[in-house]
């Protein structure tokens, strides 16, 4: 656990509060070890990514705009101007340790759809190979609020998931997860493993920890599920002592999450990564029964159906009467078609829609189990 170079590929996510400080702008000493402590680990084999917020945060810096929330518009142009400043910090510095940076915006669409994803995936594989270090963020000049992913935690475990890695470390302002809020709770404990992520590990996650953050513990108990459903361990650790990572190998305090021992194939980790499901299926208690079993979700299981989807978008499967997410999949038919076929039997469906129909509303070979 604490031999990073025991990894072969390491994604590794670094918080807006380490990388900028709200009053003085980036931190280059911090930069500057971290980067070393990269190429320590490059040095060792091992082939990394860095997942960087700190655009915005860095553009609300130089254009000294007020704390507190913003608006779109306001964060876009913050991310614009930090952007172009961000960039070239990260290669100046990684270039003084004789490695390539390379530049990756991503947005949601570019994991959520599969071909732009597998695109995606290509390039990143490509820049790997070349022995490049890959500095990955979300394009905030474009995302809205709708079309985002929000945070680069869950941005993060999606590209270690695309990307195959071994490990995801969240490098953060906290030290890892606590059986409570800390700040909120002075006897919360300190949990060093997980072994498992279970109802009672997301109940202990909070919120956001500081004005630069978007994510909080919340969204890093969600990039646990996305990485360790794939295969891949991830680290919750303090990043804002120099030299991170080797303060880590040397037993700084962390939690280590351990990946599922049977992970999912690669077509499936993608299903179940995917951060925006177009709708919701609500199930009977048949249903989720049949569907624990291994079975594909029948028309005739479905009550009721919301969202406006297309065939072959990504749909959230929940028990009826309860927030229970099952499973999510990938939708055998539109949403105008799937309301028309709630509760049907395979034999009734051809006289609703007017053609042969597909038997299943999502197949077993297209759905994840969640629960």
């Amino acid at each position: 656990m604490r031999k990073l170079n025991t990894y072969k590929r390491i994604a590794i996510k670094v918080g807006s509060a380490l990388l900028v400080d709200q009053h003085t702008g980036l931190r280059s000493e911090w930069l500057e070890s971290l980067c070393s402590d990269v190429a320590a680990l490059q040095k060792a084999g091992c082939e990394v990514m860095i997942i960087s917020s700190g655009a915005i945060a860095l553009g609300r810096s130089v254009l000294n705009q007020p704390s507190g929330a913003l608006k779109l518009e306001e964060n876009q142009a913050a991310a614009a101007v930090g952007q172009i400043a961000l960039a070239p910090a990260w290669n100046n510095t990684l270039s003084a340790h004789g490695l390539i940076g390379a530049q990756i915006l991503l947005t949601l669409e570019d994991t959520e759809s599969r071909r732009r994803y597998l695109n995606a995936r290509a390039t990143l594989g490509e820049l790997l190979k070349l022995g490049a270090i890959p500095i990955i963020n979300e394009n905030d000049t474009v995302a809205t609020s709708e079309i985002r992913y929000g945070d680069n935690d869950r941005l993060a475990a999606r590209v270690a998931t695309m990307m195959d890695a071994d490990l995801l470390v969240l490098l953060s302002d906290v030290d890892g997860l606590y059986t409570a809020p800390p700040a909120q709770n002075p006897a919360a404990e300190h949990l060093p493993v997980v072994d498992a992520i279970t109802p009672e590990i997301e109940a202990m996650a909070g919120s956001a920890g500081s004005d630069l953050s978007r994510g909080g513990m919340r969204t890093k108990i969600d990039a646990a599920k996305i990485a360790n459903q794939a295969g891949a361990a991830m680290i919750i650790t303090n990043g804002k002592v120099n030299h991170p990572l080797r303060a880590f190998e040397e037993g700084a305090r962390a939690t280590f999450f351990k990946p599922v021992k049977a992970p999912k194939s690669a077509w499936k980790s993608w299903i179940a990564g995917n951060l925006a499901p177009k709708g919701l299926i609500f199930v009977d208690a048949g249903a989720q029964k049949a569907l624990q079993s291994g079975k594909s979700l029948l028309p005739a299981g479905v009550k009721t159906v919301e969202g406006t989807f297309a065939r072959g978008d990504t749909v959230a499967i929940l028990l009826e009467g309860s927030k229970l997410e099952i499973a999510r999949g990938l939708v055998s038919y539109d949403s105008d078609e799937a309301s028309q076929i709630v509760g049907l039997k395979t034999s009734e469906i051809e006289d609703v829609i007017g053609y042969s129909p597909r038997a299943a509303m999502v197949h077993r070979d297209d759905m994840v189990m969640s629960t």
